[in-house]
Formats: structure tokens, C-alpha cells, sequence
């Protein structure tokens, strides 16, 4: 991977603004919040004390997954070169600096927005219900989740599929993935075990860093005509969740008919690549 050193100015430069943007716009939250809360009464405490509390209570959760997810893009920003270019081989520092984008280009700018809309859905955590700020969470998971069809597109139109796109996205649909769940369980709209999806996905990239660091085979996940269409089931069914639409009593019953099968395919993921469970078996 091309290390930061040898990432264009120009493109280290573009991260700096894009942070500064995400910064800038976790405060404008914080302090938006605070006066929207205003309006129906403190939650911490009479009095400004209380409602400047209620921004800060949410910016800390946020600003630490956004932190994460920025140092994440700046980590891999050397990875901002087509996909094309993964061929396994060592370049020299001169030919991989080439090869990198000097701006992050649409689709990654896209999939950044995301991760923003995704740390900002992780501050309700710290925030209890109330119907001033219902429908916020449903609001910014949602509207993640449907840009995540419009960078691929952009990528796929545009011709501007990097590694650093491909990254991008599989970290924060995991993010996704984990902090969504999570505040619909702080807000009581879904039952503690739906959490048993985020620890899937982190079970089943442990399992596969182990076999790979005691130098057991593992196999590569070939298609499959599932595996999206159950991914795509469970944003929806988490967007609606975190909705005032879904009462618990509702959200229950039905988050085991839609954890059920992702769960399974977890499973069976982790047998293919443990070598357990043959390709040819596999949807």
C-alpha cells in the first residue's frame, strides 16, 4: 500500500478540508440540537446548563466515530488509485505516487458523507427518546444507506473505482452496521440480542485474521445471490426501527424473522473460508 508520504499534497490537502468540513458541521449539530431540544425543555438540567449538555452528550459519541472514520481514510489515502493497480506486485515509492488520484474524486467524497451521516446517527445513543428528535436517527441512518447505492454508481459511471472507495465502504457499512443497532437498542426499539448482527461481522473478520496468523488456509467468498439482498433487508428494517412507526412490541418479533438469516450467512461465510463448507454449496 502506498504509505502517507507518498500521497500528492493536493490530496492530503483535500483530506485536511474534508475534516475541517465534518468538524465543522458536528458542532453546527451539536448547537442545532441543543436549541431544538430547547424548545420542549431541558433533558440534563434547568436552565442553559442543560441544553448546552444536551449538545455536548451528542458530539462526544460523534465526534469519535468521525474521528475514527477520518483517521481510517487517511490511513489508506495512499489507496486512492484504481483498483486496476492491485496486482500484488511491489512498486517503487516514484510509480506509486503516480498512480494515486490527486482528489478524492465524487464517489469517495459520497461514501465520506456517509460515514459523517453515520457518526452523527451515534451521538443519539447519548440522548434519551423524545418527539422533538424522533424521526433523527431513521432520518440520517436512512439516508445513509441510500448513498450507498449513489457512490458505487458514481464510481461505476465516472470509471473511478479505487481501492480506497472499496475500503471506505466496507469500513463504514460495518460502522453502519454497528452503530445503528446500537441506538435503537439504547432507545428501546429493538432487543438487546439484534446486537449478535454487529458481533457477527466482527466474529467472522477475527476467525478469518486467526486462521490466517496460525498459517491455516483460507479461501475467498465467491458471489452470492443472497448475501447483498440480505444486507439491503436489514437497513431497511433498521431504518424503520429507529422510527417512531415500529413500536418494540412490533420490532421484536419481526427482528428475529430478519436477524435469523443473516446470521446463518455469517456462519456459513466462516465455513467457506475455513475450508469446511465447498463453493459449490454455496447461493
Amino acid at each position: 500500500m502506498t504509505t502517507v508520504r507518498n500521497v500528492p499534497s493536493a490530496l492530503r490537502r483535500e483530506w485536511v478540508a474534508v475534516a475541517t468540513a465534518v468538524s465543522a458541521l458536528l458542532l453546527g449539530g451539536a448547537a442545532l440540537l441543543s436549541v431544538a431540544v430547547a424548545g420542549a425543555g431541558p433533558i440534563l438540567g434547568p436552565g442553559a446548563s442543560g441544553m448546552t449538555s444536551v449538545g455536548v452528550r451528542w458530539l462526544l459519541p460523534a465526534a469519535t466515530v468521525a474521528a475514527f472514520e477520518l483517521w481510517f481514510c487517511l490511513w489508506y489515502l495512499g489507496a486512492n488509485r484504481p483498483e486496476s493497480d492491485d496486482d500484488g506486485s511491489e512498486t517503487d515509492s516514484l510509480d506509486a505516487r503516480a498512480t494515486v488520484y490527486e482528489s478524492l474524486g465524487a464517489p469517495n467524497l459520497v461514501t465520506l458523507a456517509r460515514g459523517a451521516l453515520f457518526a452523527a446517527l451515534a451521538g443519539f445513543g447519548a440522548l434519551a427518546p423524545r418527539p422533538g428528535i424522533a424521526w433523527l436517527p431513521a432520518l440520517l441512518y436512512g439516508t445513509g444507506c441510500a448513498l450507498d447505492a449513489v457512490d458505487g454508481f458514481l464510481a461505476r459511471r465516472g470509471d473511478r473505482r479505487t481501492l480506497l472507495g472499496a475500503k471506505l465502504d466496507l469500513a463504514f457499512d460495518t460502522t453502519g452496521f454497528l452503530v445503528a443497532p446500537v441506538v435503537a437498542v439504547l432507545w428501546g426499539q429493538l432487543p438487546v440480542w439484534y446486537l449478535s448482527l454487529s458481533a457477527a461481522r466482527y466474529l467472522f473478520k477475527l476467525g478469518r485474521g486467526l486462521r490466517r496468523r496460525r498459517g491455516k488456509p483460507v479461501y475467498d467468498l465467491p458471489d452470492s445471490v443472497v448475501r447483498r439482498p440480505l444486507a439491503g433487508v436489514q437497513m431497511a428494517f433498521i431504518t424503520v426501527a429507529l422510527s417512531p412507526l415500529l413500536s418494540p412490541a412490533t420490532a421484536r418479533p419481526l427482528a428475529v424473522i430478519v436477524l435469523a438469516p443473516s446470521l446463518a450467512v455469517f456462519l456459513r461465510d466462516y465455513l467457506v473460508v475455513a475450508g469446511w463448507y465447498g463453493e459449490s454449496d454455496l447461493a
